[in-house]
């Protein structure tokens, strides 16, 4: 009697595989990820595509309008600003710049708030109500007014930025996890790992968290974007990258005293910024739609 080989079951699939799919149905979510994707190349290969000097002055040059064509060679495309420097340039280097503050504050945020929400979800009582209060206090001043109270405190400047704005980010984080984990926390599996005697930190960080990432994965994408924002407020005001960083805020800064006569100087950065935080954004929407199930047709 011949033996049957069962018949593959091509639906069941690796649930990653069906969210990819689902997330490149998703058209707005991949015209984000194209804008992220262009915004991190340029970051990372700058000194290759940057046609002129970032910051080196050119008197002689001084507030050149955009030509796409001068005397047989690529010349300015963008213009120039009042001291002469190519504006393409300075963007292109703008964008590592803001890739840097985005990573740096995200990063401090998401493992500071990662690490208490996650005490304050498991143990719970006093504990719970300490870190969270703080984070109550934290989020009840305007983030930015916080944050330029902190970086006039510590000092201006592009590393005291970054980390103003990590830290008023983090209660988003605190309060995103330990929602997750006071829900895992009443599954069985979490009852089983504390029956056969693991340890409070192994089940905390190795059983729990890792099924609270779906939130923080879209929480993090969303905070790319209001963390490039937040870094050019603080530029805008001088509390930022300090003169002569190529910073897109700090850029808008420059030209808003001749916006009539050069246009092109704060446009040009004030563009950058809206395509780079528009591509996050919708990236963050698409995440959220793939990952989190209530909002699934």
């Amino acid at each position: 009697m011949p033996i049957l080989s069962p018949t593959r079951n091509f639906e069941d699939r690796h649930p990653f595989l069906d969210q990819i799919e689902q997330l490149w149905r998703n058209k707005t979510a991949v015209a984000g990820l194209i804008i992220v994707l262009i915004f991190i190349l340029t970051a990372l290969f700058a000194p290759l595509l940057s046609p002129h000097s970032a910051v080196e002055a050119a008197l002689y040059d001084q507030l050149k309008p955009p030509v796409w064509y001068d005397t047989g060679t690529w010349k300015h495309i963008l213009g120039t600003d009042d001291l002469g420097r190519d504006i393409l340039s300075r963007l292109i280097y703008g964008a590592r710049v803001s890739l840097m503050v985005s990573v740096f504050s995200v990063g401090v945020a998401f493992f500071a708030g990662s690490l208490l929400g996650a005490m304050a979800g498991y143990y719970k009582g006093i504990r719970d109500s300490l870190i969270m209060r703080s984070m109550d206090i934290l989020l009840a001043f305007p983030h930015i007014l916080l944050a330029i109270v902190m970086v006039a405190y510590l000092g201006p400047s592009l590393r005291n930025a970054m980390l103003a704005i990590g830290i008023i980010y983090i209660p988003r984080y605190a309060r995103i996890v330990r929602a997750s984990v006071l829900e895992e926390c009443e599954k069985d599996y979490v009852t089983a790992s504390r029956a056969v005697g693991a340890k409070n930190l192994r089940i905390i960080f190795v059983t729990i968290f890792p099924n609270c990432l779906g939130p923080l994965i879209v929480q993090t994408t969303l905070g790319f974007a209001s963390a490039i924002l937040d870094a050019a407020a603080l530029s805008f005001l001088g509390l930022g990258a300090q003169p002569p960083t190529p910073e897109w805020g700090a850029m808008i800064a420059d030209g808003r005293s001749m916006a009539l006569r050069a246009w092109w100087v704060m446009t040009m950065p004030g563009l950058s910024i809206l395509l780079a935080v528009l591509g996050f954004n919708l990236f963050g929407d698409g995440l959220r739609d793939v990952l989190d199930p209530r909002l699934r047709d």
